[in-house]
């Protein structure tokens, strides 16, 4: 078994196929989650796994599930996944490595004609960017226990349409609940997102846990008026106090180097005219650390910030914190299997904690998991210009199919 290995070329064929499904410009790929590319994206997907002899199982929030049975089904299934859904400008990677990856483990396994003791299973969870229907990791929540379907179902995108609405229009919207299903143990293969891997010239990160993740929704609300008549000193400019905060974000995740993060990332401008001095401003706050006491003073810095700049500009303003992803311990068998299989082909690794949210998070809750990075261009991501190496994909692919293999016998 340990000489086992993927077929790296066939991987990244996949993936560069996969890839033309909402090509962008400059290489990358937008597929929002439940757009027309989405559906086109899981259709492949699923066409794929049929191929190679997967039964295909979706639940109630269009998770997808590929099952290549064991001789014992009675055993719950070893899984791995991650998602298809892209950022509005995003790359040929992220998530979609690790749904290509859990297919390509299969495709091996049945050219080797090697059954395993448990099922394999592969997820494709739905919505984890958070780009299109807040919050991320949505259906990977239901999942988990995080949220409900009923609340997933419900949210809007910035035009009004429900996530629940264009789930059934896609037709992936499956009759199973989500979430009650046992998994034996739980795999995801992911680009790094960050520099750490490429600048220490490592193929593997071994992925111990994830840092916390709030997100908050702010309005500013001062005084629409004329911009020629109305002096500076008379001004509740909305705007201004906005610019401020975003600044103020910035300080004080610097203030918690090297591990804090703080972006604004969308801002509405009302009534977003040349001439008018604006009078109310949404805005969007993603604040990271990956110790809760740390997190804890960063969303109180912030806030004191913020309720200081409204006094000093006369307008003001409201900080919902919408959505908190604890900080993530993962379990230490699936985590050993990840760090064994590594040692055992020979690639030279590395422990390292997730910067960015992923699937993961919230199946941790229901089922031993671990992850597996590889390294891209630059640390870069959630960007057309996002690279990874073919070697480093296979290698990944290689410890995800050797750590699955010890877990499914």
């Amino acid at each position: 078994m340990r000489n086992l290995r993927v077929n790296g070329e066939r991987l990244w064929a996949s993936l560069m196929e996969m890839a033309k499904i909402g090509a962008l410009p400059k290489g990358g790929c937008g597929r929002l989650a439940l757009s027309d590319e989405d559906k086109a994206g899981r259709d492949l997907f699923v066409s794929w796994c049929k191929a190679a002899g997967c039964t295909i199982r979706m639940d109630a929030l269009g998770n997808i599930f590929a099952r290549r049975e064991g001789r014992n089904p009675a055993l719950p299934p070893v899984m791995t996944g991650s998602h298809l859904d892209t950022q509005p400008h995003g790359g040929k990677f992220d998530g979609v490595l690790g749904v290509l990856a859990g297919l390509e483990v299969i495709r091996s396994l049945n050219d080797a004609k090697i059954v395993t003791d448990a099922p394999v299973e592969v997820a494709c969870w739905t919505n984890e960017e958070g780009a299109r229907f807040t919050p991320a990791m949505c259906a990977s929540g239901v999942f988990g226990g995080a949220f409900t379907a009923d609340y997933v179902l419900a949210q809007t995108d910035l035009s009004g349409k429900t996530f629940g609405d264009e789930l059934k229009r896609i037709g992936y919207a499956g009759s199973e609940p989500c979430g009650g299903r046992p998994i034996g143990a739980f795999f995801e293969l992911h680009i790094e997102q960050g520099p750490i891997l490429e600048a220490e010239k490592l193929p593997i990160g071994v992925v111990t846990g994830v840092q916390g993740v709030r997100w908050y929704d702010v309005v500013v609300s001062g005084q629409d008026a004329h911009a020629g008549p109305t002096p500076m000193d008379m001004r509740r400019d909305a705007l201004l106090a906005a610019a401020r905060m975003v600044n103020a974000v910035n300080r004080e995740a610097r203030a918690r180097a090297p591990y804090g993060r703080g972006t604004v990332g969308q801002m509405q401008v009302v009534p977003n005219s040349r001439n008018t001095v604006p009078g109310e401003i949404k805005f969007t706050v993603d604040l990271r650390h990956p110790e809760k006491p740390a997190l804890d003073g960063l969303e109180a810095a912030v806030k004191a910030a913020f309720d200081d700049i409204a006094r000093q500009l006369r307008v003001a303003v409201s900080f919902a914190r919408i959505w908190d992803s604890p900080p993530t311990a993962f379990a230490e068998a699936p985590v050993a299997a990840v760090r064994e299989a590594a040692k055992a082909l020979g690639y030279a690794h590395r422990d390292i904690v997730s910067g960015a949210g992923h699937d993961s998070v919230y199946i941790s809750r229901v089922a031993p998991t671990a992850m597996i990075f590889i390294p891209c261009k630059g640390g870069l991501s959630h960007n057309e210009e996002e690279t990874a190496e073919p070697e480093h994909v296979t290698q990944g692919a290689n410890v995800l199919l050797q750590a699955m293999i010890a877990r499914a016998g």
